[in-house]
């Protein structure tokens, strides 16, 4: 069996750039909280295995379907749009340890993480190459349990980086001030917002 670090550092690498899976993770722990932005990252992690196994079983080019894509890239314009519109609208609800900010629920943050993962085609197209890549690359000279080791070592750096994302963000709440962190949820949404717009763009391209 080949090293397994290269294959968790592979998924750490994947994991640091700030997208707009990871922008909303980060608004997510400056309003909620650690809990809240940790259960968005495992939220996203479940589309991650989904993805996974959609590309190990080979029906990943099904997402190649000019229809299909078109749908999802009209998907994430809609969903950034709205988050990212929607956050800027709500930046008074955020206060340094404020004990009467609206109640959200864990599950709640857990599915908004799944569904901003499933609906980002970025998501999509990163699974496509990087684990399509990963898979041919060991195709004839890995076995099964192979395979599923070095998954679950790309998922688990993955993990790591949600985690170290979700205790900066929610700790943010505890050591800066209520108006730095609305700035930075200002950046984080005007990046949802041009993620959004991005997509838009290659939607009405897609179908134009």
């Amino acid at each position: 069996m080949n090293s397994i670090v290269p294959y968790f550092f592979l998924g750490v690498s994947l994991a640091t750039p700030i997208g707009p899976v990871k922008a909303t993770l980060l608004n997510t722990g400056i309003k909620n909280g650690f809990f809240h932005a940790w259960f968005f990252g495992l939220g996203a992690v479940v589309t991650d295995i989904l993805y996974m196994v959609m590309v190990y079983f080979g029906i990943g080019h099904f997402i190649e379907i000019p229809f299909i894509k078109t749908l999802l890239w009209s998907f994430g314009f809609f969903v950034l749009m709205y988050t990212g519109i929607e956050n800027l609208l709500t930046l008074h609800t955020i206060e340094v340890d404020s004990k009467f900010g609206k109640v959200v629920r864990l599950r709640h943050s857990l599915l908004s993480g799944f569904l901003m993962a499933l609906l980002n085609p970025l998501t999509i197209l990163f699974w496509l190459g990087i684990y399509g890549s990963v898979l041919v690359g060991g195709a004839g000279t890995l076995s099964g349990m192979e395979i599923i080791i070095y998954s679950v070592f790309i998922l688990l750096g993955i993990s790591l980086v949600d985690l170290i994302m979700a205790t900066i963000s929610g700790g943010s709440r505890k050591i800066l001030s209520s108006s730095f962190l609305k700035i930075v949820s200002i950046i984080s949404s005007l990046s949802m917002i041009g993620f959004g717009i991005y997509f838009g763009i290659q939607a009405y391209h897609s179908i134009f």
